[in-house]
């Protein structure tokens, strides 16, 4: 089974963990500790940026399947000839801090722009940026299905204003990207990823919200301790897998 076969069918059976180093994470050191604490735990795939000495690293570091992530079309192609399973158009969240912002519009023609590069035989995920209205999130979510796009991500947003205390930041934290996870994954055929905010306190809520897999990024790459990332990546695994074996009892 190839690589990104692998990771289908881990969507299928509704127990996918992509481990997300970030799209903006340089950080050699940082990213050999991620990659190393998503293939020691069984991960379904790593995400990483879309520098070309990175993207060779990991591929050499690991035999997970690769995501790439990046807004611009060229990088996610060139990322592909590089060794990436899948590319991804996003992970916008981390660019919001930056004063960037995307419209439903923007999205969707970054998205032929890189359909046209890569073609397709290549995995490819879009985020729907997560502040939009619902209504248009839908409506792009539908023409991306359209147009074949593989995965859809969500995503929550990007605030300055410090969460609250406890487990109830966590929750508010990911309360967006839930709900947005509900709402599409009523309108939509396509497999949804539940990314923002999503760590072992929020990772069932994603999965009973309708989530095929999730995406797991602050809570592993902003540790400093390798065994910690470990510990919580196995904990993200372990939450998917009784995910997929309670979907199988009900089936």
């Amino acid at each position: 089974m190839s690589r990104i076969e692998s990771f289908k069918r881990a969507l299928e059976e509704k127990r996918a963990v992509k481990i997300i180093a970030g799209i903006d994470n340089f950080d050699i050191e940082n990213i050999k500790k991620v990659v190393a604490a998503a293939s020691n735990s069984g991960a379904s795939a790593i995400d990483i940026c879309a520098d070309s000495d990175i993207v060779s690293m990991v591929r050499h570091m690991t035999d997970l399947p690769l995501f790439v992530s990046s807004v611009k079309p060229q990088e996610l192609a060139h990322a592909v000839i590089l060794g990436a399973d899948a590319v991804e158009l996003g992970n916008f969240d981390a660019l919001y801090k930056k004063g960037q912002s995307f419209t439903a519009a923007q999205v969707l023609k970054l998205a032929e722009e890189t359909k046209e590069l890569i073609g397709n035989d290549v995995f490819f995920c879009v985020t729907i940026p997560g502040e939009i209205e619902i209504a248009e999130q839908i409506e792009l979510a539908r023409k991306l299905e359209d147009l074949g796009v593989d995965l859809i991500q969500t995503e929550g947003h990007f605030s300055n204003e410090s969460p609250s205390n406890g487990v109830r930041g966590l929750i508010e934290r990911a309360e967006l990207t839930i709900s947005n996870t509900i709402e599409l994954s009523r309108n939509i055929e396509l497999p949804i990823m539940t990314a923002t905010g999503i760590n072992p306190t929020t990772a069932s809520l994603a999965f009973a919200a309708g989530a095929s897999a999730i995406g797991c990024g602050s809570c592993i790459n902003k540790l400093d301790s390798e065994i910690a990332m470990l510990a919580v990546s196995r904990s993200l695994v372990e939450i998917a897998e009784r995910n997929a074996q309670y979907t199988v009892e009900l089936v």
